[in-house]
């Protein structure tokens, strides 16, 4: 089966705005810059995302050769270095989930923007050089017991940022479509991609819901196990412009996507490619199937 990258998308900061991509470098890490930054409560170190603040929505970066520049409404633009030369020395602990992660806080002024844009004291942490988070051990070694032809492609950890637990998520457009099939049957509005916040969207010969069933998906020498469905919180009812909430299209996903360990849309992925390698949209992407 063959198809193509349709769209690139990283999150610089986790759960604010995507920026899109027309080409990115890619490694074990994933796709350049993804989720780097993370925001916390400034109270009790809670990571915060869309799913108890949407407004982070509104948070729109940018990232020039120098800096990374943050947007709000009614706010002036905000520029942090990436040399890290406001970053404060001392390294911490925060914690993602169950993960604990090395990070350091970027300036107060960063931390003082962020809470005015979101109407809580908070502060914005980057991750250490020195964090090691790898994915989720269990589900990788599933997929490598299940696939050994390729296990030595995928052999050690895949560390990377501060994703909710894997370097990538992939998403196949015949499912949104599907999806927004049975929206407007029920007479509601599509979606758009944005509300499932992935890194690479696929098209062509593959058809709803085949990431299922997908072992590897091959773009020239980069390779990508997907190893774990997606499990979908409110966060794709949160329109990713406005930051308003709405009942879909969770609602009707939950209908026919429910898994035993969720309502599931997307495929999480690790990554085998050479140093220096790159993905562009239109690129030709060879999938292999489970089966």
């Amino acid at each position: 089966m063959t198809a193509r990258i349709l769209s690139l998308h990283i999150y610089p900061i986790k759960s604010c705005a995507a920026i899109d991509l027309s080409t990115s470098s890619i490694d074990r890490a994933g796709l350049l810059g993804d989720r780097r930054w993370m925001i916390l409560t400034a109270d009790d170190g809670q990571f915060m995302t869309q799913r108890q603040w949407p407004a982070m929505a509104r948070i729109r970066p940018a990232l020039t050769d120098t800096h990374l520049e943050l947007q709000a409404p009614g706010q002036p633009v905000l520029r942090i270095p990436l040399d890290g030369s406001q970053l404060n020395d001392t390294v911490r602990d925060v914690v993602v989930w169950k993960d604990t992660v090395l990070a350091r806080e970027e300036s107060p002024d960063a931390a003082a923007w962020l809470s005015q844009a979101l109407g809580v004291s908070c502060v914005l942490v980057k991750v250490d050089v020195q964090a090691q988070r790898p994915a989720k051990a269990d589900w990788v070694d599933r997929w490598r017991e299940a696939h050994p032809e390729f296990a030595e492609d995928f052999a050690g950890d895949h560390v990377f940022g501060f994703a909710d637990g894997f370097p990538l998520l992939i998403a196949n457009q015949a499912s949104l479509d599907d999806l927004n099939a049975r929206l407007i049957a029920k007479g509601q509005s599509p979606v758009p991609m944005d509300r499932f916040r992935p890194n690479i969207v696929i098209e062509g010969e593959w058809e709803a819901f085949d990431e299922d069933v997908t072992a590897l998906v091959s773009i020239g020498d980069v390779r990508l196990a997907l190893v774990k469905p997606c499990t979908r919180c409110p966060m794709p009812n949160i329109d990713q412009l406005t930051g308003e909430r709405y009942e879909e299209p969770g609602r009707t996903l939950a209908t026919y996507r429910q898994l035993e360990i969720g309502v599931v849309f997307g495929q999480n992925a690790i990554v085998s490619a050479p140093e220096g390698s790159r993905l562009n949209v239109g690129d030709e992407v060879e999938i292999e199937l489970d089966f």
